[in-house]
C-alpha cells in the first residue's frame, strides 16, 4: 500500500509542468514530507466547465481517502487511501470513479515500514524506508464527491472531494520493503488518463505502470515518521539500516 508520500513540489512550478489551465492560489498546499490519510493533496483532473462545456485541466486539493458518493456519511475515507488496480474497475466505491474521474497525485517518493524484532535489549519497532525514483512520480489516482445530505445542496460546506490512489503488486527493490506499490502515469499518458471521456477499461489499465519500472530507489530513514505531527527535510535523512534493503 502507500500509506504516506511527500509532496514538495511548489504549485506553480506543477502548473507549468502539466500543462494546468486553471488554478486558485488560495488553495496552495504548503510541502509536506509526511503527507498522511485524511490529509488534503494536490491533484491534477479535468472536468467539464459548466459555462463554457470544455474539459479544462485542474489543480486542487483533494482529501485523501475516498469517500464514494454513496456513503451514508465521510467516516470510512481513511480506509480507502488505496485501490487495488487488479480490481478497481470491478468494486462498487471504485468503478465509476475509474471509469470518467481520474487524477495523478504527484510525489517526490513515499514511505512504506517493516517490523524490526527486538534484540540486544531493544525494544521491537517499525523501521520506515522512503522509496523514490529521483524523479516527480505522478502517482495514478480517482477522485470522487461527497455530499452531505444535511446541508442545503448549494453550501459548499456540503461538498467533499476526496481521492484515492491505485496499487500494484511490488516488484524488484520496491518488492523487498512492502508487497503492494503506487502505479504511475508517464507525462506522455497525461492526456489519455485524465481524459473523462475515455473509458475504455482495457486501455486505461494499459497506461498504468509502476514507477521506474518497479527498480526503486530504497533508503531507511529516522524513525520520527513514524509520528504523523513531524514534517519537515529531516524525515528524508538517511538512517541506519538494521534490515539491509536500502540500496
Amino acid at each position: 500500500m502507500c500509506g504516506r508520500f511527500v509532496s514538495t513540489t511548489e504549485p506553480g512550478d506543477l502548473v507549468a509542468l502539466l500543462d494546468v489551465a486553471r488554478w486558485d492560489p488560495t488553495e496552495a498546499l504548503a510541502p509536506s514530507w509526511n503527507v498522511a490519510p485524511t490529509d488534503p493533496v494536490p491533484a491534477v483532473l479535468e472536468r467539464v466547465d459548466h459555462d463554457t462545456g470544455e474539459v479544462v485541466r485542474q489543480l486542487r486539493p483533494l482529501r485523501w481517502g475516498l469517500v464514494p458518493s454513496w456513503a451514508k456519511d465521510r467516516s470510512g475515507a481513511a480506509r480507502m487511501i488505496n485501490a487495488r488496480s487488479e480490481t478497481v474497475d470491478q468494486k462498487p466505491a471504485f468503478r465509476k470513479a475509474f471509469a470518467a474521474r481520474r487524477c495523478v497525485i504527484p510525489a517526490d517518493g513515499y514511505y512504506e515500514w517493516r517490523p524490526v524484532p527486538a534484540a540486544d535489549g531493544r525494544k521491537a519497532y517499525k523501521q520506515p524506508y522512503y522509496l523514490s525514483t529521483g524523479e516527480l512520480m505522478l502517482m495514478a489516482g480517482l477522485y470522487e464527491f461527497w455530499r452531505d445530505a444535511s446541508l442545503p445542496e448549494d453550501d459548499p460546506a456540503a461538498w467533499l472531494a476526496t481521492a484515492t490512489i491505485l496499487t500494484t503488486d511490488a516488484t524488484d527493490r520496491a518488492g523487498r520493503v512492502h508487497d503492494r506499490m503506487p502505479l504511475t502515469i508517464a507525462r506522455a499518458d497525461l492526456d489519455g488518463w485524465l481524459d473523462p471521456a475515455h473509458s475504455d477499461r482495457a486501455d486505461l489499465h494499459h497506461l498504468l505502470h509502476r514507477p521506474a519500472d518497479g527498480n526503486i530507489r530504497v533508503r531507511a530513514v529516522p524513525t520520527a515518521v513514524n509520528r504523523v505531527a513531524e514534517n519537515g527535510p529531516r524525515l528524508l535523512a538517511e538512517a541506519p539500516d538494521p534490515l539491509g534493503l536500502a540500496d
